[in-house]
């Protein structure tokens, strides 16, 4: 799919941290990995896809905490709309230019859904795994 990102940008979200859930339960995401964690998390919920979604910084425009922790709230609103199975979570860059988003895994959001959330919240890219439990990068423009 073609994408009006930059290759930089691009290469700023598959080298991010995408963490679900906090102590030794937490799940850390990294794009094209398989991740044990949560293929044991979609076997037990009985769900076969989630994705990892945020409404903070839309089209990577920063915007003050107040701004994000609103977003965040309609963005919950939303998911809750489509899956009780929300997971808090975090979005980081290991290089730490970018500041750290609050982001919510959830289960059981078809990649349609899924896209169309993001898109609906101005972001640039989700992260959605498969029963395969490998996320990956989802570019939305």
């Amino acid at each position: 799919m073609p994408s009006d990102s930059s290759a930089d940008l691009i290469a700023s979200y598959r080298a991010a941290d995408y963490r679900a859930g906090s102590g030794s339960a937490a799940i850390s995401l990294r794009i094209d990995q398989y991740s044990e964690l949560l293929a044991q998390l979609l076997a037990t919920s009985g769900q076969q896809c989630a994705v990892f979604i945020t409404a903070c910084n839309p089209g990577s425009q920063p915007q003050s905490p107040a701004a994000n922790r609103a977003a965040d709230a309609r963005l919950r609103a939303e998911l809750s709309r489509h899956t009780n199975q929300i997971i808090e979570g975090t979005g980081s860059d290991p290089s730490g230019t970018w500041p750290q988003e609050q982001s919510l895994l959830a289960l059981g959001v078809d990649l349609a859904t899924a896209q169309a959330l993001g898109r609906q919240f101005g972001q640039n890219a989700i992260v959605w795994a498969g029963v395969d439990a490998i996320p990956r990068l989802i570019l939305l423009r």
